[in-house]
């Protein structure tokens, strides 16, 4: 269930890109030594930050394929295991300590 102020990581890690980049704008006219090494150093560290995230997505898509392929050839087995997991899962949730 979503909330209304919820936002998924994708969209905080775009909107914090954005806002990266306007500070990046906002200060290009600032020529102190420790502004344009600052600067230099966000600039890295976004362009190092969309690296990893395709790298994850890419990571996440092919494990998603990986498992689709194998639930499909396997469905009594996976079916069986689900249930394996909910039993148990079920059987701990229900338990009062």
């Amino acid at each position: 269930m979503k909330y209304p102020n919820q936002t998924s990581p994708a969209e905080a890690l775009e909107s914090l890109s954005d806002d990266a980049r306007v500070l990046l704008a906002a200060t290009a006219d600032v020529a102190e030594e420790h502004v344009v090494e600052a600067r230099d150093r966000l600039a890295a560290a976004l362009d190092e930050g969309k690296v990893v995230w395709t790298r994850v997505k890419d990571r996440a898509i092919e494990g998603a394929h990986t498992t689709d392929r194998v639930i499909r050839s396997h469905p009594y087995r996976a079916m069986t295991i689900a249930l394996g997991v909910g039993a148990v899962i079920g059987l701990l949730a229900s338990r009062r300590y």
